[in-house]
């Protein structure tokens, strides 16, 4: 009865710790300032954001700033930690951009995934792209990464000098400008 019991135990533990890493990839810290959030996009060079409705994990910033994105999937493919399969990083300060070892390339609900030669050839893909993109332009990857992948990369690229924290609506209640589709209506509700 004993050994059940301890069973039992740990495995509520086990649930109670999954629960609570979950709820904090969801949320900042409480401790965490609208500042200090600032400084962490600032510090990503860009503005990361999923959107699950149209299935695509938005990039924005600044040519300079988006060319951290390739530099991070590099020092994620070289650190040892990330070489078994399912390991993964989160990144960001709310810790919503995850980069994931998988066997298969893909983008989805939860992560940017692959092999760790997939990460590899995302981020050349990337800076190949972003070499001769131009402010205002926002670049689509899938079919040249993961064509069966139900989720697509977008770089918004902007001008120089664009600061990611300006793109994080959501929290820090700032406008970003964007180029609005020609097919598209957008209302500016202040």
């Amino acid at each position: 009865m004993l050994p059940l019991a301890l069973a039992a135990l740990l495995f509520v533990g086990a649930v109670m710790m999954y629960r609570r890493t979950k709820q904090s990839e969801e949320k900042p810290p409480a401790a965490l300032t609208d500042e200090q959030i600032k400084q962490q996009w600032r510090k990503l060079g860009f503005f990361c954001e999923l959107d699950d409705q149209k299935r695509v994990w938005t990039l924005t910033g600044s040519r300079a700033g988006l060319l951290y994105f390739p530099d991070l999937l590099l020092g994620y493919v070289n650190d040892p930690q990330n070489a078994s399969d399912r390991a993964q990083q989160h990144y960001g300060p709310y810790g919503s951009l995850e980069i994931m070892t998988y066997p298969d390339a893909a983008f989805d609900a939860n992560s940017i995934r692959g092999s760790l030669a997939d990460l590899t050839r995302l981020a050349e893909l990337i800076e190949a792209k972003l070499a001769t993109a131009e402010a205002g332009s926002s670049i689509e990857i899938r079919e040249e990464f993961a064509p069966n992948s139900p989720y697509s990369l977008v770089l918004d690229v902007r001008p120089d000098g664009f600061d990611p924290a300006a793109a994080d609506r959501e929290r820090l209640g700032t406008a970003a400008e964007r180029k609005a589709a020609p097919d598209q209506h957008s209302t500016n509700n202040k």
